[in-house]
């Protein structure tokens, strides 16, 4: 086996780790807002500013995941172009 064809199959091990942990990570963020809107909803004491603050970090929050995953997607993307141009 080619030392190319190694390392292009040590990167699918590694995307697809990531991809793996990623979606954990997912659901247990999807699950703690599911929670802290719960807990949002029913915390009539929290001023309508406090809850502003926590429902907007908490998109800022996934808007941060989203774009770190599409930057990794994206480089592994360049990775795979690499392998598949050095193949050849």
């Amino acid at each position: 086996m080619e030392q190319y064809q190694i390392f292009k199959q040590m990167a699918q091990f590694n995307k697809t780790a990531f991809d793996n942990s990623y979606n954990t990570m997912t659901m247990f963020r999807e699950q703690n807002e599911k929670m802290a809107n719960s807990l949002l909803d029913q915390a009539t004491w929290m001023p309508e500013q406090g809850k502003k603050a926590i429902t907007e970090w908490m998109k800022s929050y996934k808007k941060g995941c989203d774009d770190f995953k599409k930057i990794v997607d994206q480089n592994y993307q360049n990775l795979e172009k690499y392998f598949t141009g050095f193949s050849k």
